[in-house]
Order: C-alpha cells, then structure tokens, then sequence
C-alpha cells in the first residue's frame, strides 16, 4: 500500500511539472529548452517538499508513540508498586497471625507446666506420708509380744469415695486458690485505678527525647503511673490490662490527656517549641462517648494540639476500623499529630502512615542496628531515617542505653534519641500544676528523692544506668 501511494505521488508530480511546461511553452511563448529547465525546476522543489513533509510527520509519530511508551511503563510501575504493598501488608498479616499462634500455644503449654508442678507437689507428699508411715509401722512392737489388739474395722465404701473425692478436688482446690488470690490482685488494681480516675490521682513521669548528636531535649514524654494504698507505684502494663478488661481505660486516657495540657501550658511559658507525647489506648478511639470528652479538651485547647503528639502502637494504628479511622481523622483536622511506637519490624510503609497524620517513629535502637534487618527489609535501616523524611515523618531511637549504640545511631542519620543514657523518667509531682515543667532541671546531686528548684520533678534512681549512663543525663538535662 505504501509501495502503490509512492508511485502514485510521483506519477502526479511529474505531471504537474510537465503540465507546467507545457503552460509556458503554449502561452509564454519561451523556448523549448527553457521551459525543459523550469519542468524540471519545478520537479525538483515537488520532491524536495514531499520529502521534508514525510520527514516531519514521520517525527511526530514518533514522539506520540515514545509518550504512549512512557505511560504505559509508568501504569506498569504503579501497579508494581501496588502489588508490592499489598505483598507487604500480607506478609505483615501473616507474621502477625503466627506470633498470636505462638503466643497461644506458649500460654497453653505454661498452663500444662504449672499443673504438672502442682501434681508433683501432691506426688511428693504422699510420698512423705507413706514414708512416714513406714517409719512408724517398723517402730510398732512385733505381734507376737504385742498384747491384742483388736483390728480396725474395715473401710466402709462410702469412706473410700470420700478420700477418693478428697484426693482428686486437691489439684482443683489448689487451682481454685490461686484464681482467687489473682481474683483478689485485679480487684485491688481495679480499686486503684477507680481511685485514681475519680480523685485525680494520675501520676506523670516525664523522660525526655533529646536531639542528636547534640543531646537537647526536644520533647517529653509522659508516661502514666498509679499509686496504691501501699504508696507503690504500679508501671503502665500492671494496670492496663485490668484497666481495659473493665472499660476504664478512656477515662484513665482523658484524665492523662488533660493532666497533659496542664504540663504542655507551664511548657510554652517557658519554650514555644517544646512538645509533648501522650500515649492513647485503641479504645478510646473506638468508644463515641470518650472520644467525645476527648475532642472536647482538645478544642478547649486548639493552641497546644500541634505541640500534643499522640502516640499509638504500631499494631494499633494498623487495625483500625472504620470509627477508630474516622476519629482519627477528626483529630487530625485539630491539628494534633500523631506517634507509633512498639515497632518490631522496619517493613512499613511511610506514605500510608503519613496519609494518617503520623509526623513521629520510634523505633528500638537494637532493631535499627539488627544486621538482620537489613536482609529482612526492603531498605536497609541506614537509609530508613531519609526515607521517612521524604514523607515529613521523623524517626526516633528509643532504649538508648549505653555510648557506642549512640555513635552507631549516628551513622544511620537519626536525629532524635530516648533512653536510659540520657534520663531516667521522673515523676510529675501535684506541685507541677503551680510551677512551669522547664524548671524540671535536676540538680548536681543526683540522689534519690532529690528536690527540683521549682519542685516538679524528682529524681529517681535507677539500678540500670552505670556512672556513664548518669554522667550522660545530666550533660543531656543540663543541655
């Protein structure tokens, strides 16, 4: 077809430049050899712009199939892209379901292991027993210079049921203590955590998260504690079980969210910059009436929601549903950004958790330096921090315990650091509400129950930290 066009194309082309001599010939009157050179003339411009012409729609062509190339690689590009996320959330699914298996079966396999304790304990003392009746029977006189004894009567059946019963309720009656005694130890906890709720009674231990490699602090973190009648305090996984078996756990979140605020107020008096992190259970983002309070004091509040960072864990924030999403969703547009922590893997992925409004990581310093990490994940943990600031998210190295975890952290590009290296969380006393949290500085001393200036912070003294781990936080206090 193209063959039969080309020809066509010169067959009328050379027409038009013999019917062009021809014209000049018969009209103009010019000689045959001059009218010979125009045909020819004209011919030669005929060719010329057939070819420019074939030139330039050959190159337009071109390009609209290069840009349909283009395309079509990045429609394929994305649909990897796709494919591999959903790879990854399935992997991450599966990964979870295998651990909740193990988990299962470790708690049923520790059950068996205490009942059979519990048997051999009961073995053992009836093994003493019957020794002990050994012992007597061969101390007893023999029978033939024994004076008569008459013998004992026979057991009657229903006696030998009754030890029976006896003997198998003991395993039962030991069990049935021991749910009783743990019974008791929730109620207590429970008791304290009602206390607490309704007396005000929420303790704060601030820890601070410091930059690095320059060591100032940058922002808190509150860490909730319970006091019990004995004046002890109870740690964060003592009572939270206990506190969500009775759903208590969105009171014990809005009363720690608005003892927060109080802390985030004195803060700004003294440091614009400073934030805060205010850990918050899954559910009270699923129930609608404490959710409500929630939204509330942070309307109340709509000028600290930027310096009020709420973390989540990471599993949490992964399994949300449709309400917990949408009230997510409804913080955000008040301006709170979020955090997750209790991340176990460095698979995930960034741009999703920046769609949520999550702005801050913390990741365990050893999980970062696992070199089995970098065989596991899809980057390696040194390129993990820039990854994340590409989406406006900042990675967090907690647990941080001892120098050399520090300058390996370095290499890997963090910029924000937590641990025991560099303070211990201490206690926000009552007195806090009366005195900004900046002059929470701790003074040379270091003991044990030692005073603030502005008496809001105490130390505590932790059996962890060496004297270079003490050294570090008060360089990063005093920073």
């Amino acid at each position: 077809m193209i063959r039969i066009s080309t020809i066509f194309i010169a067959l009328c082309m050379v027409l038009v430049s013999i019917s062009v001599g021809i014209v000049l010939y018969s009209l103009a009157g010019l000689p045959a050899s001059e009218c010979a050179v125009v045909t020819l003339a004209v011919l030669t411009v005929l060719i010329l712009y057939n070819a420019v012409s074939m030139r330039v729609r050959g190159r337009s062509t071109a390009e609209g199939q290069i840009a349909d190339l283009s395309r079509g690689v990045a429609d394929l590009a994305r649909q990897v892209s796709d494919f591999g996320r959903r790879l990854a959330a399935a992997e991450s699914k599966i990964v979870q379901a295998n651990s909740a298996a193990s988990n299962r079966t470790q708690s049923g396999l520790e059950s068996a292991l205490g009942e059979i304790n519990e048997l051999g304990g009961l073995v053992k003392q009836l093994a003493a027993m019957v020794a002990a009746h050994d012992d007597m029977l061969t101390a007893l006189p023999s029978v033939a210079s024994a004076p008569a004894i008459e013998p004992a009567p026979p057991a009657r059946p229903a006696d030998r049921e009754a030890l029976a019963r006896a003997i198998s309720a003991t395993p039962a009656v030991i069990r049935t203590t021991a749910s009783s005694a743990r019974s008791q130890h929730d109620a207590q906890t429970l008791a304290t955590i009602k206390n607490a709720i309704e007396a005000n009674g929420v303790d704060l231990f601030l820890q601070p998260i410091v930059t690095l490699p320059q060591r100032k602090v940058r922002y808190y973190e509150a860490m909730t504690r319970l006091r019990n009648a004995g004046g002890a305090y109870l740690a964060a996984d003592a009572f939270i079980p206990a506190a969500e078996s009775a759903d208590l756990m969105g009171k014990l979140d809005n009363t720690v969210l608005s003892r927060c605020v109080q802390v985030l107020q004195r803060l700004h008096a003294r440091n614009k910059d400073a934030g805060l992190f205010c850990n918050i259970a899954m559910a009270s983002l699923g129930n609608p009436e404490t959710f409500r309070q929630c939204r509330d004091i942070l309307e109340a509040n709509r000028a600290f929601a930027s310096s009020l960072i709420l973390e989540f864990k990471y599993a949490t924030l992964r399994g949300l549903g449709i309400t917990e999403s949408e009230h997510l969703a409804a913080l955000a547009k008040l301006g709170c950004r979020f955090s997750v922590d209790h991340v176990t893997t460095l698979r995930i992925e960034p741009r999703e958790l920046a769609d949520r409004g999550v702005r801050f990581i913390k990741a365990p310093a050893s999980l970062l330096l696992d070199p089995k990490q970098s065989s596991t994940s899809d980057i390696h943990p040194a390129d993990m921090s820039d990854l994340l600031g590409r989406f406006g998210i900042d990675l967090i190295a907690e647990r941080i315990e001892d120098e050399k975890t520090v300058v390996d952290l370095l290499d890997y590009n963090v910029r924000f650091g937590q641990g025991f290296l560099f303070a211990v969380p201490r206690p926000l006393r009552q007195e806090a509400a009366d005195e900004p949290a900046d002059k929470a500085k701790p003074r040379a001393s270091g003991a044990a129950g030692t005073n603030t200036p502005g008496g809001a912070i105490k130390t505590e003294h932790s059996p962890r930290m060496t004297g270079n781990a003490a050294l570090a936080r008060r360089s990063g206090d005093a920073a």
